[in-house]
């Protein structure tokens, strides 16, 4: 992609949202019956392609095995309020009727309280009993201090993610966690992001983590764009990211899969990150807008309440349905934001492809600007 000057001694790529563009239908349509959503990672196979992003707002123990049974990855914080408190129901009441401009405030006090490992286990442990697959989130600076509790707990995949997340992280005042070692150490699947570039996915996906999460800045609660000033359109990170999992494929023969994380909230969104080769998305606010989410009908972010420099907001979100409605219909609007898989398999079905993988070929066009 040729390079556009941006003024002397500085120039940078031209990067494209999603809202920039479109997925044009080729002349073969097929029915929408028999389209193929399904996804597997590391042998685990789901049956629509989409991971519940890891915020309180969004993913309990018990909400995670729900999401579970609606085909997808209930994606648990195991830094979040769930292993802070026995009981954290009051701190869900009391964020979701605090004032605006004393929501930070108390967002602060309720993640004062320590994680404790103990209740790592203890969640992890609850949603396996009910046997669906557990899948839950760590930073990279609490990994390694938590990783006996994870192991304990027998979890399914662990996800390391960050806002930015390298494979070569540099620190003068600790010990980094070295992801490679991590992954050879540890006998459990990784999910690890974000990031935003090919070169910083290809660096991710040779640790050995079976996926990479795409986006920085991109979701509805982060402010990491206008707070930092980084970040990558979606549409481009997703593309970058898919070539750097064609490259690792060559190098070593293994899948590396691509996950759409940000900015997920329609069908339409869906479509097109999927058309630029994520081979899954990650599903946030979409979800915190169902009856029943944690967050009682608000979402926030893990750097929302960062002691220094917050980089998020708690956000009021429109209910959209049941979670069932907002996955798989049927829809109460024609806005976008319910049934996002029967959207997304209609366009399938529009454009003649039946597989995930197949639609990765899928044909774009951009819009003028």
């Amino acid at each position: 992609m040729a390079e556009i000057e941006i003024g002397i001694g500085k120039s940078g790529r031209r990067g494209y949202a999603l809202d920039d563009i479109t997925v044009v239908p080729t002349r073969r349509t097929r029915d929408p019956e028999d389209i193929d959503l399904s996804w597997a990672i590391e042998g685990y196979r789901n049956e629509l392609p989409y991971l519940a992003s890891a915020l309180d707002a969004v993913v309990s123990p018990g909400r995670a095995v729900e999401i579970a049974k609606l085909g997808g990855l209930g994606v648990l914080n195991l830094e979040g309020l769930w292993t802070r408190y026995e009981d954290p129901e009051p701190w869900f009441e009391r964020i979701a009727a605090a004032p605006d401009e004393t929501a930070a405030g108390v967002l602060r006090q309720a993640y004062a309280e320590p994680v404790k490992a103990e209740l790592v286990t203890e969640r992890i442990r609850q949603i396996a009993s009910a046997g669906v697959v557990t899948c839950a989130s760590l930073t990279p600076q609490r990994t390694a201090e938590f990783a006996k509790a994870v192991v304990d707990a027998e979890l399914d995949l662990l996800v390391v993610q960050g806002v930015v997340v390298s494979a070569e992280h540099v620190s003068k005042s600790q010990e980094p966690l070295n992801l490679k070692r991590f992954i050879r150490e540890y006998d459990i699947p990784v999910i690890v992001g974000g990031c935003t570039s090919y070169h910083a996915a290809l660096h991710l996906m040779r640790t050995g983590a079976v996926g990479v999460l795409v986006g920085v800045g991109s979701g509805d609660a982060s402010t990491t764009a206008s707070v930092l000033g980084i970040g990558a359109p979606q549409a481009t990170a997703i593309a970058d990211a898919a070539a750097a999992r064609s490259r690792h494929l060559e190098e070593t023969g293994v899948y590396a899969q691509v996950i759409a994380d940000g900015g997920m909230n329609k069908g339409g969104d869906l479509t097109k990150a999927i058309a630029c080769g994520a081979d899954s998305v990650v599903l946030g606010t979409a979800l915190a807008a169902s009856e029943g989410a944690p967050g009682r009908g608000y979402a926030w972010g893990m750097t929302a309440f960062h002691p220094t420099l917050p980089r998020g907001t708690r956000v009021q979100v429109e209910p959209a349905g049941t979670l069932e409605e907002i996955l798989v219909g049927p829809a109460r609007t024609s806005d976008g934001r319910a049934n996002l898989f029967g959207a997304l398999r209609a366009a399938m079905a529009m454009c003649g492809y039946q597989t995930i993988r197949e639609f990765h070929k899928a044909d774009v066009v951009t819009r003028e600007r």
